[in-house]
């Protein structure tokens, strides 16, 4: 009886089980699963520049499925044929889209824009197709734009940066500025010297004030400690009632009634004590022309 594992079977088998798996490890590597379970659909291209095998396909920037082959259609020139594998679970409406795009870090993508037909597109059908607009072509029809209407600004700007520098006031301001950065140097170092002499001496007045604060304070104590031993109370009684005397000398005065108030206050009074100092006055006078007549000398 003939055996069936054979060395060359065995070496066959071998083989085979060696390019299965290079093939099913290549695909992996690419990021294509063979054992997931996947819908395809079909989806025409005029321009697939940067789109490559296993890219991701996103629906809300949702990777659901990838690019699992890309080909050229021969039966129709200038077209190009990419096959998707979109998870199982999602179901794709008749008017849906699948646009390519591209970013700076992940390159080309295929990306899903649902529709909202209530019919479903049968599995190996094919997707419209479009473009949406890349980073690079928005980058350039918005930035640009706004770069162009910068630059001008900026050329005149480096112009008139040009002609400060090259100004010589500015080159004889900075001149000045070494010379007073230098005498302020000049300065501090001086103020260094003058403090480190001044100082010792200025602390030993600041103990000498302190010395004489604590004497006035003392003296202070010790005049209160006096105030407190006077008698105060005696004073503001003899005080008291000397304010009341006054009051009542005061009061006699206003008094018309009284003798002193009589006295400053009645007319007749003080004309009567003007004519007795008149006659007073004439009295003296003819007493000095008329000595004989109110002296009498009588010699024995």
């Amino acid at each position: 009886m003939k055996k069936i594992f054979t060395k060359e079977f065995i070496i066959g088998i071998s083989v085979i089980v060696a390019i299965a798996i290079l093939i099913v490890g290549i695909d992996f590597l690419k990021g294509i699963n063979l054992f997931k379970p996947a819908n395809f659909y079909y989806a025409t291209y005029t321009d697939v520049a940067g789109l490559e095998t296993a890219a991701p396909v996103t629906l809300n920037g949702y990777k659901v499925g990838q690019v699992r082959e890309i080909s050229y259609d021969y039966s129709n020139p200038g077209h190009i044929k990419v096959l998707l594998a979109l998870n199982k679970e999602l179901q794709v409406p008749e008017d849906s889209k699948a646009l390519i795009g591209s970013n700076f870090l992940s390159g080309a993508f295929v990306e899903l824009k649902l529709g909202v037909s209530k019919r479903k597109l049968a599995v190996g059908g094919d997707i419209a197709t479009g473009s949406s607009p890349d980073a690079l072509s928005a980058l350039t029809d918005e930035v640009m734009p706004k770069v162009n209407q910068i630059l001008p600004r900026v050329d005149t700007l480096l112009y008139n940066l040009n002609l400060l520098v090259s100004d010589p006031a500015l080159v004889a301001s900075i001149g000045r500025i070494d010379g007073i950065t230098a005498n302020l140097l000049a300065t501090s170092s001086g103020l260094n010297t003058s403090m480190n002499r001044q100082v010792p001496y200025i602390l030993g007045n600041a103990g000498r004030i302190t010395q004489n604060i604590d004497t006035i304070t003392y003296n202070l104590t010790d005049l209160s400690r006096q105030l407190r031993s006077l008698p105060l109370q005696s004073t503001m009684n003899n005080i008291d009632q000397l304010t009341s005397n006054l009051t009542k000398f005061s009061n006699q005065l206003n008094d018309t009634k009284s003798t002193l108030g009589q006295l400053t206050t009645d007319p007749e009074l003080y004309n009567r004590l003007n004519n007795v100092a008149a006659d007073i006055d004439s009295l003296i006078i003819d007493i000095k022309k008329n000595p004989k007549r109110y002296i009498s000398i009588k010699l024995l």
